[in-house]
C-alpha cells in the first residue's frame, strides 16, 4: 500500500556541518545514524529509531547557500503525483522553489511553499510499502507538525482543499488568536497559527518525541545547543521545548511527561 496522500512521511535537516550536527541529534533525541552515497557525490545522513529510518540529514547545495539559506528542518508531504500536485499548489497561491525532480532509486519530489511563505516539500515515494505507525509522541518520532501561518485561515483552505486535511480542535490563545488543530487520515497531527509579530516568516516547526523535555534540555545545553522556550505543558498534558541546534536550526521536541 503506498504512502497515504497528504501524510507527513520523512524530514531532514539541511546544515552547513553534517558531522556535527549529525553527533548533537544523536545525543540529544538517541537516534543512530548512517551515511549513504548520492549520486552527486555528496552523502545523506539517514536517521533511525531502532530499525526504523525515520529521518535525515544533508549539507546545503551550494545553490541553496548562495541563495541565503540557513540550516533549517523540513518535512515531505506524500503526493501520488508530484507534477499535478505541484500546478496545484501554484494555483492555489502557493509556489513552487525547485520543479518536481527524481532522486534515483528513492522517488520523486519538488520544493514548494504555501500562499503564506512556509517551505514544504510533496514526495512520492518509489516503493508501495507502509510507512510504520507508531504512538503520538514516541520517542524518536515527530510527534506533531506546527505551522507559524501568515493567515491562518488562507492557509488552512490551502491544505484543506490540497490534502483533505480537517479541522479538529480550535483553542482560543487570546492576543495570540487561535490555534487549530487538524487531523490527517482521522488521526490529530497538528496545529496552525498565525505567526506571532516576532516571528519574521512564515515556517512549518516539527516536534521530535523524546522521553523527557527536561532531561532532553540538559542534553541540548551540553551538546551546543540552545533552549529558546520551555519546558511548557500544552493542552492535552504534554510538555514542549523549542531550541536551536549549534549550526542554527530551530527544532522542538515533545514529551508525553516533562
Amino acid at each position: 500500500m503506498p504512502s497515504p496522500r497528504g501524510k507527513f512521511i520523512w524530514y531532514d535537516v539541511m546544515t552547513n556541518d553534517t558531522k556535527a550536527a549529525a553527533d548533537f541529534y544523536k545525543a540529544v533525541v538517541g537516534w543512530n545514524a548512517a551515511e549513504f552515497p548520492m549520486a552527486d557525490g555528496s552523502n545523506y545522513t539517514v536517521f533511525s529509531q531502532g530499525e526504523t529510518m525515520v529521518g535525515g540529514l544533508m549539507q546545503i547545495p551550494p545553490e541553496a547557500c548562495v541563495m541565503g539559506m540557513k540550516p533549517c528542518w523540513s518535512g515531505y508531504i506524500a503526493s501520488d503525483d508530484v507534477d499535478a500536485d505541484a500546478k496545484r499548489i501554484a494555483a492555489a497561491g502557493g509556489k513552487v522553489t525547485r520543479e518536481p525532480t527524481d532522486i534515483p532509486n528513492v522517488g520523486r519530489f519538488a520544493v514548494v511553499a504555501d500562499p503564506g511563505g512556509a517551505v514544504f516539500m510533496i514526495f512520492k515515494p518509489n516503493t508501495d510499502e507502509t510507512p510504520v505507525a507508531h504512538p503520538g509522541m514516541a520517542p524518536g518520532f515527530v510527534g506533531w507538525h506546527e505551522l507559524y501561518a501568515g493567515n491562518i485561515d488562507r492557509e488552512w483552505d490551502f491544505y484543506a482543499q490540497l490534502f483533505g486535511w480537517k479541522k479538529e480542535r480550535s483553542m482560543d490563545m487570546g492576543a495570540m488568536g487561535v490555534y487549530q488543530t487538524f487531523a490527517i487520515n482521522g488521526v490529530e497531527s497538528g496545529g496552525m497559527m498565525n505567526r506571532p509579530p516576532q516571528v519574521p516568516a512564515s515556517f512549518w516547526n516539527y516536534y521530535l518525541g523524546v522521553d523527557s523535555v527536561a532531561a532532553a534540555m540538559d542534553r541540548i545545553a551540553r551538546h551546543g545547543g540552545k533552549v529558546m522556550m520551555g519546558p511548557q505543558e500544552v493542552p492535552g498534558g504534554a510538555w514542549i521545548v523549542q531550541a536551536l541546534d549549534p549550526q542554527g536550526a530551530f527544532f522542538s521536541l515533545i514529551s508525553a511527561s516533562k
